[in-house]
């Protein structure tokens, strides 16, 4: 059945094995299952890529998809996803980015592209006005991203041209390289970017000149209008818009969930001198954002003088002023301005980069590691030197940084004498820039996570620093106090699981989950399947996308299963589970994720023992024949 509004309705296959490219349609019915974005690329990974299949290989599927609100007037609708099995984790994985390239994708006429094989040289996809082809990108191979982005808009000689490219790091295959996306934007997570590399896929450019169809363009259009303007009214709109995630450094600090010198404390000192307050005063140049974002938070940062003078940078997040500042006890915000700017150009995700190399330092400073190691470099906290260096190594798979590149969980199997205990990962991703001590449904979280140790996927933000008036709006008093009390286990499996859920749908329709949904509260089930039915003609419900939600989250999990993830993987490190948090925010908590797990696999439907999910519960997602493969793994 042909599809209707919100969708271009085509996808691109390309073989670069073959060098062929092939139009595809986009069915109603694989829209109504899956939606898009990260529905889609499971779906394809669960049909294409087995458990024999090596991530680095040309078998592994690539697949960049958007979804129906992409590129329309919906609020914060710039967002596109990356999907492939993980070179870092061997399971499922994603990324996830806004900015300008996934509505550029749509308006060329293609709702998704789907990358198998891999080149014999260096090649760039170009997407034109529904036409594509593989260019040669020898000359663009060893370029940074920003030098590559730059190369392709002259040779076409058109800079509205919107890139997706890899650098050295995802060439030389770190696995937890990115993929920069125009206008400085990351797929950074799952190392996709390593992916890409592996094809010797140097970049993807796209320029289009359509629209996106919509079914009921009035009632689409007034109830995005009201949309953004219930954004723009929100109480944490002012502070979101002025700092963007960076005006959370002082708020985690205080209640002990910013993590410091690899997690050993969640506060650090020094915050102040990396926070909101003082980037926005110091090196602040103007607001930027991306697509229909009626926020504005992706800040442009200059160094104006110094060592790192000249230095300009955007999309500078709350997750690298941790990683590469506290988490490695650096307070220079411009050297931490420069991390982050040599990440974007060398390709390197800001959060594995940052955790492998505090874990390289607690190493250092337990004597695990020495000067022979290291090269004779002092891996000492606050040495923001070294931290440059490393980003350098890493991405150059050069001395340490060879070992560094490959992350946390495999450095340390590598290291022994107990570095396994220092390596804070979950299924081999390294955890973000939160502490389960501080906030027990964020622990949770990171161990259900589909792609390993994610804060984005549930996104419990609810019960950060207590938020019950959005508890009794969403839920209903009953599940106060224990909801908006971070220190509470009560209630929050149910949390984390109707997060999961809602944040596959938003992952799917192609919304930005930081503006205009969990944080700002104000766009929910209801809004919407309402904005669904306008732009696509379908009749979209809260209750059917809470079963399409629940239906994207579980074949994520058999996905995993058929991999050997089990209930034994769904665990913190020991860090957070023997050793209470010194911080004072975080009351001296131990997490209890596991201790939650019984009450979420309940909620889910997954069997307690194993962790997986049920033949009941995938039959009542319309998931019958991954009933019958996990039974079959089941009884063998």
């Amino acid at each position: 059945m042909q599809i209707g509004g919100g969708y271009m309705g085509r996808y691109l296959r390309v073989d670069l094995s073959e060098r062929t490219i092939e139009e595809h349609e986009v069915t109603s019915e694989m829209a109504r299952a899956f939606l898009g974005g990260n529905g889609f690329g499971v779906k394809i990974l669960w049909d294409e890529v087995s458990p024999s299949v090596n991530p680095l290989s040309p078998e592994n599927v690539l697949v960049i998809a958007t979804g129906p609100l992409v590129g329309t007037a919906w609020p914060t609708c710039g967002r596109m996803e990356a999907i492939s099995k993980s070179p870092l984790t061997g399971i499922y994985g994603d990324s996830n980015c806004g900015g300008y390239f996934g509505p550029e994708l749509k308006f060329a006429g293609y709702d998704m592209l789907v990358i198998t094989g891999a080149a014999d040289r260096p090649v760039t996809l170009w997407i034109g006005q529904e036409k594509a082809t593989l260019e040669d990108a020898s000359s663009l191979w060893g370029m940074d991203t920003i030098e590559t982005e730059a190369a392709i808009r002259e040779q076409k000689g058109d800079e509205r041209i919107k890139v997706a490219c890899i650098g050295p790091a995802g060439e030389n295959g770190v696995r937890y390289a990115s993929i920069q996306v125009t206008p400085n934007r990351s797929l950074a997570r799952s190392g996709i970017g390593t992916v890409m590399g592996s094809k010797k896929l140097k970049a993807i450019a796209v320029r289009g000149k359509g629209k996106v169809p919509i079914a009921h363009p009035a009632e689409f259009g007034r109830l995005s209008r009201a949309m953004h303007e219930r954004i723009r009214k929100n109480e944490f709109y002012p502070a979101l818009a002025r700092y963007g995630t960076s005006g959370l450094v002082m708020i985690m600090n205080e209640i002990g969930r910013f993590p410091t010198n690899n997690f050993q404390a969640g506060d650090f000192a020094l915050a102040e001198k990396i926070g909101g307050d003082t980037l926005h005063d110091k090196y602040w140049v103007k607001n930027d954002g991306c697509f229909a974002c009626p926020i504005r938070c992706d800040n442009i940062y200059r160094v104006s003088e110094g060592e790192f003078a000249g230095t300009v940078t955007s999309s500078f997040e709350y997750e690298t002023l941790s990683s590469l500042g506290s988490g490695v006890g650096v307070s220079r915000l411009d050297a931490i301005i420069a991390a982050n700017d040599r990440c974007d150009r060398l390709g390197l995700d800001t959060i594995s980069t940052g955790r492998s190399i505090s874990f390289a330092m607690e190493l250092y400073e337990k004597g695990i590691l020495t000067k022979k190691e290291t090269g004779g470099m002092p891996l000492e906290w606050g040495n923001y030197h070294v931290v440059l260096e490393l980003i350098e190594q890493i991405a150059n798979r050069e001395g340490l940084g060879a070992l560094l590149a490959d992350g946390v969980r495999v450095a340390a199997a590598q290291i022994g004498h107990g570095a396994e205990y220092y390596a804070m990962e979950v299924k081999g991703q390294e955890i973000p820039a939160q502490d389960g001590r501080a906030q027990q449904s964020m622990g949770l979280a990171h161990i259900t996570s589909s792609r390993g140790a994610d804060h984005l996927k549930a996104f419990p933000t609810i019960d950060e620093t207590g938020y019950p008036k959005e508890v009794e709006r969403r839920y209903g008093k009953e599940y106060l106090p224990e909801m908006a009390d971070p220190h509470a286990t009560k209630y929050k499996p149910f949390l984390v699981k109707d997060g999961e859920d809602f944040g596959a749908v938003v992952d799917s329709v192609g919304v930005c989950k930081s503006g205009g949904t969990f944080v700002m509260a104000e766009i929910y089930w209801p809004e919407i399947a309402q904005g669904l039915t306008y732009a696509t003609g379908i009749e979209f419900t809260g209750g059917n996308l809470k079963t399409i939600g629940e239906r994207i989250y579980n074949l994520m999990r058999a996905y995993n299963a058929i991999h050997g993830i089990t209930r034994s993987d769904d665990r913190l490190p020991r860090r957070f589970t023997e050793e209470p948090s010194p911080s004072a925010g975080a009351k001296g908590e131990i997490a209890h994720a596991e201790d939650m797990l019984d009450e979420y696999y309940d909620l889910r439907g997954w069997d307690k023992k194993r962790g997986w999910p049920t033949t009941k519960t995938l039959e009542r997602l319309s998931l019958s024949q991954v009933a019958k493969r996990l039974k079959g793994l089941e009884d063998g």
